[in-house]
């Protein structure tokens, strides 16, 4: 793309030595890169916006699997958390970069001229639409395989990093520092094979959140991040 003038071809040569797919539709491609502003300007144009919309699908759904199967002792709770940490806006804006798709995004002249080919808002999005146009390319399998070669690394990092697991701790540390003290209180209900535990999670007397888990440590977590949601809400 040069001064507002599109390249489909480029962005597809461009593309196939990231991703190592060859984009036969280059109409598809043309819109999977064309911002709204653009369109607007253009008006035989279409933009990104539905394909934004089936990419975003297919990302979670290639992303959960992966977490799914990658982390076998994570809980519901914590393989949500996970996940919403890669699909997020700061995150597809990285991925974006290391693409190299910014060069390549058509925009509005007004968009173009403050900056829009660094705005993680929008390489974001052109990340979705450029999952979905892979996937009506070249079908799902190939889609989820290019998610997982390229978010491997930053789910594995995020899901590694200290305390991204261990709600407790993160809680903990929130609350000591406003001089606040934690305590939890445990209660197990059921047969011993087959026991239910509810933590009820206190700061100085308050009540925050009630979790439940198949142990003590795990009904606890849950406890802990209840409270943490309701903290981040």
């Amino acid at each position: 793309m040069t001064g507002g003038v599109p390249d489909s071809q480029a962005a597809a040569d461009h593309l196939e030595e990231v991703l190592g797919l060859r984009f036969n539709d280059l109409s598809l491609l043309e819109q999977a890169l064309t911002h709204p502003s653009y369109a607007s300007e253009h008006s035989r144009c279409s933009d990104y916006q539905r394909l934004e919309f089936l990419g975003d699908a297919v990302l979670e759904l290639a992303v959960t699997h992966y977490i799914y199967e990658e982390y076998p002792d994570a809980t519901e709770g914590e393989l949500t958390l996970l996940r919403a940490a890669v699909v997020s806006e700061p995150a597809l804006g990285l991925i974006a970069e290391a693409w190299g798709i910014g060069a390549f995004v058509l925009l509005g002249r007004g968009e173009d001229l403050s900056g829009g080919r660094d705005k993680h808002s929008i390489l974001s999005d052109v990340v979705e639409s450029l999952l979905a146009a892979i996937f009506l390319e070249a079908g799902f399998d190939r889609a989820e395989q290019i998610v997982r070669d390229h978010w491997a690394a930053m789910i594995n990092e995020r899901a590694g990093a200290p305390g991204h697991r261990d709600y407790k701790t993160r809680l903990q540390e929130l609350l000591v520092a406003s001089g606040r003290t934690v305590a939890y209180e445990v209660v197990d209900e059921g047969p011993q094979h087959a026991k239910q535990f509810t933590a009820i999670v206190h700061a100085s007397g308050e009540t925050l959140a009630t979790g439940t888990g198949t142990s003590k440590k795990r009904s606890e977590q849950e406890a802990a991040r209840q409270a943490l949601e309701g903290f981040e809400a």
